[in-house]
């Protein structure tokens, strides 16, 4: 499947390890000499954002949870991202921004970001508004007071054109003023240029149209006249419905299910993605494809397991025990009620799996749906926070998602190789959202009926739908959720996991739920056209 192999591409064997032995590069300025730390990676330097900063006089500023750290110039500043392969320049005078891509991703180490220097020096350059040379041979740094003009620099007797290209974005004229629109395999994402932080409009698809409601945003006119380089999309249109009113409307070479809309955090711009249908029109032979999708098979997920004990509750029950309870009970009654529906485990016992096995277990039994079941935790014990929640992948909208997301994540401290993993970060989401955009809807879909159900059968209160970035998601190549059942650290939630009637009414909750959702699935695979 073309969804699983962009996921493994992307996110399980991208980073591998890498050299923690750092070395150094000579610095030569005006009136000193110093050493720069650095990290050699398949020949490459990276250089310490850090002590780049300190050298060059320039302040700087580090997020350690997101890993960016901003070198801040006079006139300049320039953001890197660790395990990412994008750099923001911002211009202080008229806050123009410039969102750039270099060949390698930056790296963290040691509370630090180290960046490809070779590939962003003439942007030091620019930043920094004087010449610095780097011979990688003598791995010399000199900085000097000239001013530099060039437009590559050379490498190994090649030139390679890095000269930052600023985009001279709008100056304020015009809130939208440039749409972009790339095919991808998964579907097409569309993006609108922005010179402010804009609220994500309300959309819809009808038929072969796409609408977007903007309220309060002007936007260029000259966007009607471009015709977008895209498979999909025809032509755009600019509707006033009312002096504060304006419609988008994108009119598709053929018709789409659903779309989304995120908004880009480094650049503030909009983005639009629209979903292919998970059967594919197109296809030569559809009924095969809708065979090849027959809802034959359920993946259970017991979150945790081995040494990874997951969260402790009040009185000391280990997650892991309850999440494998709840996946066994679970087991047993879909093969009881359901034994044309196979039951894919990835643990049945008290064995630690890592997360990248987890997908990789569900997508080599082809499975079609994905249920990873967990419990949820606060540091503090024994307090009132209580409730079940159903979780969808998509970037996290509350700093608890997050949380929880890096605190299932954490599981990977556990692996032998943890550089498998590339972080979701923003950019990266944007990439995830398309490779599981083909599910999405499916996932929405049993999320709705699971808290619907779990409201009327199950005594833990439902505290609903949410979304966050969980590792154990992105690897299946199929629709899929995370569940937290209740509250360890709540001792009434804690009583009711750790019982058995707790943990078959959970399970029958779940059963209900893939009953419903197998009829809405089963009608439309075969309503697909």
């Amino acid at each position: 499947m073309k969804a699983s192999l962009i996921i493994f591409l992307l996110f399980i064997f991208v980073y591998p390890s890498f050299p923690q032995r750092l070395y150094k590069i000579s610095v030569a300025t005006k009136d000193t000499k110093e050493t720069l730390s650095y990290v050699a990676k398949n020949g490459i330097d990276f250089i310490s954002a850090k002590e780049t900063a300190k050298i060059l006089w320039a302040g700087y500023y580090y997020n350690s949870s997101a890993e960016k750290l901003e070198i801040k110039f006079s006139d300049y500043s320039i953001k890197f991202t660790a395990k990412n392969q994008f750099i923001i320049i911002t211009r202080k005078s008229d806050l123009r921004q410039s969102v750039l891509q270099i060949p390698v991703a930056s790296l963290s180490l040691n509370g630090d970001v180290y960046f490809p220097l070779i590939y962003c020096l003439d942007y030091l350059n620019l930043c920094y508004g004087k010449k610095l040379l780097y011979d990688p041979a003598t791995k010399n740094l000199k900085v000097t007071d000239e001013a530099d003009n060039r437009a590559g620099f050379p490498v190994n007797n090649q030139t390679v054109d890095t000269k930052p290209k600023i985009q001279q974005r709008s100056p304020g004229k015009y809130d939208i003023y440039e749409v972009t629109v790339e095919d991808k395999s998964n579907g097409s994402l569309i993006r609108l240029r922005t010179n402010r932080q804009i609220a994500i409009p309300k959309h819809s698809i009808n038929k072969e149209t796409l609408f977007v409601f903007l309220s309060g945003v002007s936007i260029d006119p000259v966007i009607e006249k471009l015709a977008p380089s895209s498979e999909l999309v025809k032509e755009i249109k600019i509707n006033s419905i009312s002096a504060n009113n304006i419609q988008l409307e994108f009119t598709l070479s053929e018709e789409r299910s659903s779309s989304e809309v995120l908004i880009d955090p480094e650049s503030t711009d909009l983005l639009i993605i629209i979903r292919n249908n998970l059967f594919d029109a197109g296809s030569r032979n559809l009924e095969n494809a809708k065979s090849k999708w027959t809802f034959d098979a359920v993946v259970i997920d017991a979150g945790h397991g081995g040494k990874d004990p997951g969260a402790i509750g009040v009185t000391g029950i280990r997650e892991k025990d309850i999440n494998l309870g709840i996946a066994l009970k679970l087991g047993r009654l879909i093969e009881q009620n359901q034994p044309e529906v196979k039951v894919i485990y990835t643990r049945k016992t008290d064995e630690f799996i890592e997360l990248y096995k987890r997908g990789k277990i569900a997508n080599e039994n082809n499975g079609k749906l994905f249920i990873s079941i967990h419990c949820n935790s606060t540091e503090q014990k024994d307090i009132s926070n209580r409730g079940f929640e159903v979780y969808l992948l998509r970037p996290g909208r509350t700093r608890q998602a997050i949380q929880i997301a890096e605190f299932e994540n954490s599981v990977i401290k556990y692996e032998e190789n943890s550089e498998r993993y590339q972080k979701l970060n923003d950019e990266n989401f944007i990439l995830v959202s398309m490779a599981h955009s083909q599910f999405m809807r499916y996932s929405e879909k049993f999320s709705d009926l699971l808290n619907q159900n779990w409201k009327k059968e199950v005594a833990v209160p439902s505290l609903g739908i949410k979304q966050a970035g969980f590792y154990v998601l992105v690897g299946a190549s199929m629709p899929g959720v995370l569940i937290e059942s209740g509250f360890l650290s709540n001792r009434k939630d804690e009583a009711f996991l750790a019982s058995q009637t707790g943990q078959k009414e959970i399970a029958g909750a779940i059963l209900n739920t893939i009953k419903q959702y197998m009829d809405f699935y089963s009608k439309d695979v075969q309503n697909a056209k």
